[in-house]
């Protein structure tokens, strides 16, 4: 173990110290980490996105602002034993030896170009990275204008 791993628990249990609610420096700062790039045609945005389906995202485009969010909440799965005793029907009583849920949120924004078609945008969700393609509108051509003489 080096010292930033012993670092980083160090702040991932703080709370548990001082019976405060639980608080993680990488659940707190957690952003998604984001690649961007262009060609002739497409821009084409990739987010990193892990354990995510396209049922846990939501993008959305106002204007010129892409913005990507998600909210979840999950659960630990019980053992076994415990489900066990909460199927027994002469014990009502209920005993949790750990019960961990966490919760996610995250939401950025981005500021798309204006040669960006808004009506054809695609996206998809694969092996936990989003793919988000924009096609470019065709440069506009430039167009001769008539002089009327008065």
């Amino acid at each position: 173990m080096n010292d930033l791993t012993l670092f980083n628990s160090l702040f991932d249990d703080f709370g548990d110290a001082y019976n405060l609610p639980s608080f993680s420096l990488k659940k707190a700062f957690y952003s998604p980490k984001v690649d961007v790039k262009e060609d002739d045609s497409n821009y084409t945005l990739e987010m990193d996105l892990p354990g995510k389906t396209d049922k846990d995202v939501k993008i959305e485009l106002d204007r010129n602002v892409l913005t990507i969010s998600s909210e979840a909440e999950s659960a630990k799965e019980e053992s076994s034993e415990d489900k066990k005793d909460k199927k027994s029907k002469d014990e009502n009583k209920e005993k949790w030896l750990i019960k961990e849920r966490s919760y996610t949120q995250f939401s950025r924004s981005f500021t798309v170009p204006d040669d960006v078609d808004s009506d054809n945008l695609t996206a998809n969700v694969k092996n936990g990275v989003l793919t988000v393609v924009m096609p470019r509108h065709a440069p506009p051509s430039p167009r001769r204008i008539a002089i009327n003489c008065a």
